[in-house]
């Protein structure tokens, strides 16, 4: 009974903060002026505009996570194999500009992008001045951003690696590489699936990183989104969005945990 009452505060949470929302979603998807209608929203699903900006959504998101990956990996195998002290050091030394607010970090880089970056290499003109300088930008600050969600599953994967296992690769004659390849490596699968899931679900939906990194010039599925509620106020628009997007990350979500089925990897958060 008492672990019942305890649970009530979330189970309140829970039906204001996310019941609630998504109720109100589906009530404006479907509700246009007072009228029940699926015109509104199959028109916005018919628009090319939206998929291709979904797209773009993707491949950056997608980017971003591979980048992450590709970082994060080595970051964490060179800290597993440290002393604990040693690694838990400068573990909080790498999530110290995290504790920053999310908004303030990205005017940093705006400002360093803007100004830092051309005086130091000389430029007469911003990078974001381009769509490809955007992109290459909006790049840059989503993985500095999401960086640490990969670097400490993989962490809390390969510190827990069983070292006879490697010992006994070794032992039978796999060099080091054979030995990453075939022992390390797919025992951290747990780890790169939970980071992939915690890196690329929130890159897909970002719209802060975009909005003031590309100076309002560069706009993700997220930019849609909040612009269909805020600019130019078309709830149905933005709630079927939303939906849209909805689906996209539960299928994906879905996916992943598949590849994890004992979530091991996201354990540490």
């Amino acid at each position: 009974m008492r672990r019942r009452t305890f649970a009530y505060p979330y189970i309140v949470w829970m039906i204001l903060f996310i019941a609630a929302p998504m109720l109100f979603i589906f009530y404006y998807a479907f509700n246009v002026n007072g009228v029940w209608t699926t015109e509104k929203f199959v028109q916005t699903i018919q628009n090319g505009i939206y998929w291709n900006t979904l797209f773009r959504s993707i491949l950056m998101a997608l980017g971003t996570t591979v980048i992450c990956l590709l970082l994060g990996y080595p970051i964490a195998y060179i800290l597993s194999n440290m002393k604990k002290g040693v690694a838990g050091f400068i573990s909080v030394l790498f999530f110290v500009p995290m504790w920053m607010n999310f908004v303030l970090r990205t005017y940093a880089w705006s400002a360093i992008i803007e100004y830092a970056i051309p005086d130091l290499f000389g430029l007469t003109n911003s990078i974001t001045e381009t769509s490809t300088g955007r992109t290459i930008a909006v790049l840059l600050v989503l993985v500095y951003d999401f960086l640490p969600f990969m670097v400490m599953p993989l962490y809390n994967t390969l510190s827990k690696l069983d070292k006879s296992l490697i010992e006994a690769a070794k032992d039978l004659g796999a060099d080091s590489v054979k030995t990453f390849f075939r022992v390390v490596l797919p025992l951290s699968v747990p780890g790169i699936v939970s980071g992939v899931t915690m890196v690329f679900v929130p890159a897909i939906t970002a719209f802060t990183v975009p909005a003031l990194i590309g100076n309002g010039n560069y706009s993700l599925f997220g930019n849609v989104i909040d612009d269909a509620f805020k600019i130019n106020p078309e709830y149905s628009i933005g709630s079927t969005l939303s939906i849209i997007l909805l689906i996209f990350v539960l299928v994906s979500t879905l996916i992943m945990n598949y590849f994890d089925k004992d979530q091991e990897g996201g354990s540490i958060l």
